[in-house]
């Protein structure tokens, strides 16, 4: 396992389209095991492979709180295939727009389609925490951030403040 350096907006490769992973190989599990460390160590409680800078379509979730033991899923090709009508709002974050944070609203429950780290077909229905967990990150591998949800005033300002951070430490 290694950790990986997460990209921040406004990299580019965040609003990429990931491509489907085609196999489950000995190389796609030690994608998703340097993510989960990667994930873990930032703290998160998600991360998608674009994050990394690797434009695949693999996400990795553990909502499991720290006093809770670890329940990591590893989500390869994940695809949203029921949304509820009810909708919930939560307080997100992005490991790729450190420290700031905004309510976004989204459906409750929702079931989400992938293969495991077998190759085997698994389908979860999800709701609270970890339903708002897949939406965001299979969101990550359409090339969509939280921030879209947000106003345009405030997504604006983000960005700005980010690329300024970006061109400070660029020329540091």
């Amino acid at each position: 396992m290694a950790l990986r350096e997460i990209i921040c907006i406004p990299d580019p490769r965040l609003k990429l389209v990931s491509e489907p992973v085609a196999e489950v190989t000995r190389d796609i599990r030690k994608l998703a095991d340097d993510m989960l460390e990667t994930m873990y160590e930032a703290p998160g409680i998600g991360l998608a492979a674009i994050q990394i800078a690797v434009p695949k379509r693999l996400v990795t979730i553990d909502i499991a709180r720290k006093d809770e033991p670890k329940t990591p899923i590893v989500l390869i090709n994940p695809e949203i295939t029921w949304r509820s009508e009810e909708l919930n709002v939560y307080e997100e974050g992005c490991l790729s727009i450190p420290e700031y944070y905004e309510d976004v609203e989204r459906p409750a429950r929702c079931t989400v389609e992938f293969l495991d780290l077998d190759g085997k077909r698994v389908a979860l229905d999800c709701d609270g925490i970890l339903a708002t967990c897949v939406q965001h990150e299979v969101d990550h591998l359409n090339g969509v951030l939280f921030i879209d949800y947000i106003s345009r005033l405030k997504r604006e300002r983000v960005i700005k403040k980010f690329t300024k951070q970006a061109k400070r430490e660029a020329g540091a």
